[in-house]
């Protein structure tokens, strides 16, 4: 860097690189994701549906179906809606939960809401005629939107809720996957979609001691509101005499922790490493607004997000928030070299955490407690969080931070927890933990899936995933699969879920209506679709959670990529993988795809 560019700004570069360095080195640990236990076994209470009458049953069904869809959050929903409307109406939903949502069915956590914009993250508004009340809706609001997507286009009929897929076996003879579910159902499907979702399998922090707890103890994704009293909206008033402990500062608890500050009698926040925390400026729908806008608007607005946050420059920021201000990337775009560019943008972000950092010391009246809420990490080393009332709860005198200077908690004994060897006891305990990202993917399903010759998924994918489109897996005939490997990633994941489900459904749709049996991808279909991959990694490199960045499910824990973390990278470029998509349609003849035909097409 010239000396006119450093005299442009009013920090050290040099020492906010040395010290990301040092805060990066104090949160190492060699054992990465498996620092974290399943909710199995000897957790598997913390697993436990809160939200559905205990008891259920059903008849055991069997069936035979065109598609079977793995999955009923936005991923699923969207399947089975393009499906629809594709004209192909013989297909079943299988879903852990007990009815439509995902994420958003066990997220109801308080202050639960989307971070980013609801008139580009809630799908198919046009198409129910729905129109967000906020601009960040919460999660009440959300989760009946996606009871509305289901009854627009009539899915609870084709639904099988608190429903768990046990086992998946390609038959070859038949030429059909074979489905069973804890329930006794048997499936047989000519497709299967696993839209099982990202954020779903919830994970706890492998404390030790974590199982001596005498206390009362829930993850984030099983609020439990018998004990804490209230709603999402807040006002737990069983809290009021309890002291309680929040393990985690990541996205969930930014949300929580305020409502969990007004309502106990103490809440102490256990911090890892603290989140960067923006102004959310959450706003009411302007009627106005709405009367203005055009058929298509939605789709248009979810491409130019997705545009301005994938550094494609356009005329105008449609959605103007804190996530399209982290990608402005004017100055870059007039360096004169790669080298140049990369400097001018990390001058950039230094920019923007000093921001952060400034506003934590704008906000929190304790210096100590302020300071231990800087982050000091690039914007994209962890998910970047919003929040108007997260900072502030911090001056609340029955709030305390403890901060475990990046080594995370001590242990847990039966009466709360210990850090740097100081116990904290606390009546309840909140695990604000997350959901599995980067674990092996079969391990995120729930279930392997063997396909012919009862080779398994998992051995498959042992080094890595090998696909065409990310959808497609050569020995696993008919199988779509919706994930960010080796397909797109998007700050609006639900963007990436619309064109999968599109292709999804065209391809299927195309099968049934030209009497196609069986697809699956040629060898070298593959390898060149990961040769695409490679080439968009080379030429934009690691977007989230680079090798420098401070441990998190972004970077695999700080844990260096194994081969197959390698092959299981995305394209990061959603605007061009759906253009991909869109032109291998428009091809129309599933180029890549080894096909056998049957007699008959069994489209209905």
């Amino acid at each position: 860097m010239s000396e006119t560019k450093k005299g442009e700004v009013s920090f050290s570069p040099e020492a906010l690189k040395e010290k990301y360095r040092l805060e990066r080195e104090k949160r190492l640990r060699p054992d990465g994701n498996t620092q974290y236990i399943g909710l199995s076994g000897l957790y598997a209470d913390f697993d436990k549906d809160p939200y559905v009458e205990p008891g259920f049953t059903r008849p055991a069904l069997t069936e035979t179906l065109d598609v079977l869809i793995v999955g009923g959050g936005f991923g699923g929903m969207l399947a089975a809606a393009r499906l629809r409307q594709a004209g192909v109406n013989s297909f079943r939903i299988v879903e852990k939960g007990g009815d439509f949502g995902g994420t958003w069915y066990w997220n109801r956590y308080p202050g639960a809401a989307c971070d980013v914009e609801s008139y580009v993250y809630l799908p198919l508004l046009e198409e129910t005629g729905y129109m967000p009340t906020e601009k960040y809706a919460k999660a009440p609001e959300i989760f009946a939107h996606c009871q509305r997507i289901g009854r627009h286009f009539g899915l609870y009929k084709a639904a099988l809720f608190q429903t768990q897929v046990q086992q998946m076996d390609w038959d070859e003879n038949a030429r059909r996957w074979r489905v069973t579910t804890q329930r006794g159902d048997r499936l047989s499907a000519r497709f299967v979609i696993v839209a099982g979702g990202v954020l779903h399998k919830a994970k706890l922090p492998g404390i030790p001691g974590i199982e001596t707890f005498q206390g009362h103890s829930f993850h984030t994704s099983r609020w439990d509101y018998a004990y804490t009293g209230g709603g999402p909206m807040g006002g737990m008033r069983r809290l009021a005499d309890k002291r309680v402990g929040i393990i985690g500062t990541g996205a969930t608890a930014v949300q929580a922790i305020p409502h969990l500050g007004a309502s106990a009698q103490h809440l102490y926040v256990f911090q890892r490493t603290p989140s960067g925390v923006g102004v959310r400026n959450n706003q009411r729908t302007d009627a106005q607004w709405v009367k203005t806008l055009q058929p298509g608007w939605q789709q248009e607005r979810i491409v130019n997000f997705t545009a301005v946050v994938s550094g494609r420059e356009q005329e105008v920021d449609l959605v103007r928030d804190g996530w399209t201000y982290l990608f402005q990337d004017t100055a870059r775009r007039q360096a004169r070299s790669p080298e140049e560019a990369a400097e001018l943008r990390q001058l950039d972000d230094y920019r923007k955490m000093e921001e952060i950092r400034a506003r934590v010391a704008a906000i929190v009246k304790d210096p100590v407690t302020a300071e231990a809420l800087k982050p000091y990490y690039d914007p994209l080393c962890k998910r970047p969080c919003f929040h108007d009332e997260y900072l502030e709860t911090f001056n609340r005198p029955n709030v305390q931070l403890v901060d475990t200077g990046g080594k995370g908690v001590e242990r847990i004994t039966p009466a709360g927890v210990v850090v740097q060897g100081k116990e904290y006891p606390v009546d309840c305990l909140i695990y604000a933990s997350g959901f599995e990202v980067s674990t092996e993917y079969t391990r995120r399903l729930g279930f392997d899936i063997r396909g012919r010759g009862g080779k398994s998924l998992r051995d498959s994918w042992a080094e890595g995933a090998a696909t065409l489109h990310g959808m497609h897996s050569r020995g696993y005939p008919n199988l779509l699969i919706f994930s960010t490997a080796q397909s797109g990633w998007a700050i609006n994941f639900v963007h990436i879920l619309n064109e999968q489900s599109q292709h999804a459904a065209y391809i299927i749709e195309r099968c049934l209506k030209r009497g196609i049996e069986t697809i699956e991808p040629s060898e070298q279909a593959q390898q060149q679709w990961w040769e695409v991959i490679l080439g968009e990694l080379k030429k934009k490199g690691i977007i989230f959670g680079g090798p420098d960045c401070t441990p998190g499910y972004y970077n695999n824990e700080g844990v260096k990529s194994a081969p197959s973390a390698v092959r299981l990278a995305s394209m990061g470029d959603t605007l061009k993988f759906a253009e991909l998509l869109r032109h291998w349609r428009q091809g129309d003849d599933l180029a890549g795809l080894e096909v056998t035909r049957g007699e008959a097409a069994s489209h209905p």
